[in-house]
């Protein structure tokens, strides 16, 4: 602009100064010729100045670092069983601000970069939530969407009349109360940026007891049993396309994986429960013994997962077979991955609790079979109970094929295969307190031999 500009009066000034122009060997110029050029070197010279140097901006900042403000004399509820809750802001620091100077590439007519300085907020805070004693938190909730607290740093004070004071607001405000019989949670250096420079809306997911049964649960069964990587205690991901996945096994707020986080809570709902049993299912396919194998499935033949394959006793997606499907979708999850179980035992060993491994057989004929019964009665049920599987005629041969040979071999589909197999992967992963053989298989232990022996108990 300052070059246009000036140029025009440059080019009117050397016109009516030197009308008659300079000569310069022997060539003569004009004065309005000489008057613009000396505007336009003048004029490029400001715009250089105003447009083409460094420049700096900044980013949207807070005028006013003082934090929202709570309810005075606001009631306080009583949970019981479990309830979502706003809770009341009890304490916070003043908003700390941080400042971030990144570059925003190159000024006008290619000068040189400009800065933009950006800043971000983090606050301090605790939160009442009700009368105490709670027995813990699950899901919460940031302006009505669910908040993960994998990043965030927070602590759960369950109300107790014995509870101390948290070091935090001990370390900023020195003497203050502890409040006891009040349950309260304290965030650290919470980031506000994503919720426009301010304290979000929160609401808690809380949880107490009604009464002393959870003390009184010594022990538990984990299930389904089914399911390629449900015990896994790493994340999964299934592989859509080269662009796009889906989580397998992760499902809460938290991040963590499925298994984790139900552990996680098994030790904060039941803090006396010190067993597990671990269910691990393969499938039959006949409720008659003889004629029964017994093996890993997978709930569809192609699936690309990350990080990390299933395999199962040998067997990959590729060569192991696929559960059976009702309206278009698999009957039951698959065989977990023996790398899963193998983590799942390890991780429940670190916890401190005995664990009992328990191998258990699904039976997977649908509807529509042509297997006949072993009452000899019609033909099979669709996935009828396992306590129906059963000898027909020879007693003894029957439940020996059922169990299989002394040492399987890779292609016996056996019920000992199975036993045998998760004995070798429970030692692999450092030994179980207890393993259960034969669960819900009433129709073998109860049948009888011409000598009226039980083969399968033997």
């Amino acid at each position: 602009m300052a070059t246009l500009a000036l140029s025009s009066v440059g080019s009117a000034l050397g016109s009516t100064l030197l009308p008659s122009g300079l000569s310069f060997f022997g060539t003569t110029i004009s004065g309005a010729a000489i008057g613009s050029a000396l505007g336009t070197l003048a004029g490029s010279y400001i715009d250089q100045q105003l447009f083409g140097s460094s420049a700096s901006a900044q980013g949207p900042r807070l005028g006013d670092l003082h934090v929202m403000a709570s309810s005075e004399g606001a009631p306080i509820p009583r949970v019981y069983g479990r309830a979502r809750l706003g809770g009341q802001v009890i304490w916070a620091t003043d908003y700390v601000e941080h400042r971030s100077t990144r570059s925003a590439g190159g000024g006008k007519g290619g000068g040189s970069s400009a800065s933009v300085t950006e800043f971000s907020y983090t606050v301090s805070f605790a939160v009442a939530l009700c009368e105490g004693e709670v027995t813990r938190i699950g899901r919460v909730w940031a302006d009505g969407k669910a908040l993960s607290l994998a990043n965030v740093t927070w602590r759960l004070h369950v109300g107790s009349e014995t509870q101390e004071l948290d070091p935090l607001i001990e370390a900023t405000e020195g003497d203050a109360p502890a409040y006891r019989g009040t349950a309260y949670v304290v965030f650290e250096d919470f980031d506000v940026s994503p919720f426009g420079n301010r304290i979000p809306q929160l609401s808690f997911e809380i949880f107490r007891t009604l009464d002393d049964v959870e003390g009184l649960v010594r022990a538990v069964t984990v299930i389904p049993g089914a399911g390629e990587f449900v015990y896994d205690t790493e994340a999964k991901r299934e592989i859509l396309t080269e662009t796009s996945s889906r989580t397998i096994n992760v499902h809460t707020s938290g991040g963590q994986a499925d298994f984790v986080a139900a552990m996680d809570e098994l030790e904060a709902a039941l803090p006396n429960a010190r067993a597990v049993s671990l269910v691990a299912s393969w499938f039959g396919s006949d409720l008659r013994a003889a004629e029964c194998e017994v093996r890993p499935k997978v709930e569809m033949a192609h699936k690309v997962t990350w990080p990390g394959a299933w395999s199962v006793a040998g067997l990959t997606r590729a060569t192991a077979q696929t559960v059976s499907e009702v309206d278009g979708k698999p009957a039951f999850g698959g065989t977990p991955s023996d790398a899963s179980v193998t983590r799942a035992i390890a991780d429940l060993r670190a916890r401190g609790l005995y664990v009992t491994f328990y191998p258990f057989l699904m039976m997977d004929i649908p509807a529509g079979n042509a297997l006949p019964d072993p009452s000899g009665e019609g033909t099979q049920a669709a996935y009828p109970w396992r306590g129906r599987i059963r000898p027909v005629t020879d007693v003894d041969a029957e439940v020996a094929a059922f169990f299989g040979s002394a040492m399987p071999g890779a292609g016996e589909w056996s019920y000992r295969r199975m036993v045998l197999h998760y004995a070798q992967l429970c030692a692999a992963a450092g030994g179980v307190d207890a393993f259960l053989i034969g669960s819900e298989l009433k129709g073998l232990t109860r049948a009888r031999d011409a000598e009226g022996n039980y083969p399968a108990v033997e």
